[in-house]
């Protein structure tokens, strides 16, 4: 039978974390008194990860372990954890001992009150200041504002899903740390509640201040995907737009100096203004044309795979005989 829980851990050089944590999972976990199962993805690691997950998993049946063959990085990890789990609620966590398993106690007393996602909250982040915790604040404030899912903390690993919210999710990038984003569309409930969190006293951080930067490279790409995933003409268009309008503007103020003499006289070769009239028309066909052959391309990509443009969350009564619906 699959169990009630899936826990999944992406595992990259913690050898010396490992033993400790797997300890505290399980002790978490018997407090719960629910089936559950752990899944550990090892990113490539090249130190004794993978030996000692082998060794985890040959202990106890509930430990699985998914092994790269090379470092693809944590979204490909999470990606991989979430594809083999098989429990009703899905729980990521980070192997770096700084998230505590006991919270994972009151995320799952959360979604009982009806919620499908809950996010952790670093709110007492013990982690550097200047490279981790003042950029993070920055992304998030970001990401909140533009992914419309207003939470303190994107980059916290421990969360809790209902497995529904999961099963259309695909990432790529760093797109991880935007699950709430896409679940949120779907139209899951997402919360969030503070966590604990400790600071890192074995191993070394795999982030810095470059990860910040390609979180808001991705970020725009969640964007463009929301506004746009369906009606990509919109955005070319309106930019087309934008440059037939400079090129209009930019040829009839050449005119103007040239026949008008205003505000002074200057021939079409003493100005760069026909030049940037030139430039603009055509990027303004341009933008177009791209506009349409992106309109193709999401036809293609919905039709082709049979792709729906949207979700559904229950089909209520569906079983019923026309004439029930008539007396409804």
């Amino acid at each position: 039978m699959n169990p009630k829980l899936s826990l999944f851990l992406p595992v990259y050089n913690e050898e010396e974390n490992l033993p400790r944590l797997n300890e505290k999972i399980f002790q978490a976990m018997a407090q719960l008194g629910q089936s559950f199962e752990v899944i550990y993805v090892d990113d490539g690691s090249s130190d004794r990860s993978l030996e000692l997950l082998k060794q985890f998993a040959a202990a106890d049946a509930r430990i699985r372990v998914v092994a790269f063959r090379r470092n693809y990085g944590q979204t490909a990890a999470m990606a991989a954890g979430i594809d083999a789990a098989r429990g009703e609620v899905l729980i990521p966590m980070d192997a770096d001992l700084q998230n505590d398993p006991a919270d994972i106690t009151r995320l799952l007393a959360k979604l009982d009150e009806g919620f499908d996602v809950v996010s952790g909250w670093r709110k007492d982040r013990q982690d550097a200041f200047i490279t981790r915790t003042f950029p993070s604040r920055i992304a998030n404030g970001l990401i909140s504002k533009i992914g419309g899912v207003p939470l303190h903390d994107y980059g916290c690993s421990l969360k809790a899903y209902r497995r529904e919210v999961l099963k259309d999710v695909n990432l790529y990038g760093e797109m991880h740390r935007f699950i709430p984003i896409y679940a949120a569309w779907a139209g899951a409930r997402v919360t969030e509640i503070p966590v604990a969190h400790y600071p890192r006293t074995a191993g070394k951080s795999k982030y810095g201040l470059s990860r910040t930067i390609k979180v808001v490279f991705d970020l725009v790409t969640i964007k463009f995907m929301a506004s746009y995933m369906t009606k990509p003409i919109y955005i070319f268009g309106w930019a087309g737009v934008l440059c037939f309008a400079l090129s209009a503007f930019s040829a009839a103020f050449a005119c103007l100096m040239k026949f008008a003499n205003w505000p002074k006289h200057a021939d079409f070769i003493q100005t760069p203004l026909p030049v940037l009239a030139m430039v603009m028309g055509a990027l303004g066909v341009q933008f177009f044309l791209m506009g349409l052959i992106a309109e193709m391309l999401v036809r293609t990509y919905h039709e082709s795979q049979g792709k729906s443009i949207y979700t559904i969350k229950a089909k209520i009564y569906f079983e019923r005989g026309a004439t029930d619906d008539e007396h409804q």
